[in-house]
């Protein structure tokens, strides 16, 4: 069995669609956005609604979870910071995760045959 590895993005909402682009270009076909919000670096900001100043220590993001076995980890996370990068604090954060299994519910597979597209299991 092949290593599986479990890939977290969390940034801007903005750089979704870039992120998808790039991820379809070097051939990710799944994974799971989640609407998030956190706070790292930034501590949040503070705005004014009707005359109250308000702490806004959570800021919106979007976290991206990526399961492969076939793509390389590192051709995933080169396309993920070109993709999310602005130079500014916010970008957001990579977590790598090795996983032990997977399994798919439908078929019973395990492994990495779990996650393969079943398009590529038929050429």
């Amino acid at each position: 069995m092949r290593p599986i590895t479990k890939i977290d993005i969390i940034t801007r909402p903005e750089k979704l669609e870039e992120l998808k682009e790039a991820m379809k270009k070097i051939n990710v076909t799944g994974m799971t956005v989640t609407q998030v919000y956190g706070c790292g670096l930034t501590k949040g900001h503070t705005e004014v609604y009707r005359g109250q100043e308000y702490s806004i220590n959570l800021v919106p993001k979007v976290k991206i979870e990526i399961v492969v076995c076939e793509v390389p980890v590192e051709r995933v996370l080169e396309a993920a910071k070109t993709a999310c990068r602005t130079g500014k604090i916010g970008d957001g954060k990579i977590f790598v995760y090795p996983i032990a299994n997977a399994v798919r519910i439908r078929t019973g597979e395990e492994g990495d045959i779990a996650i393969a597209d079943p398009a590529d299991m038929s050429k």
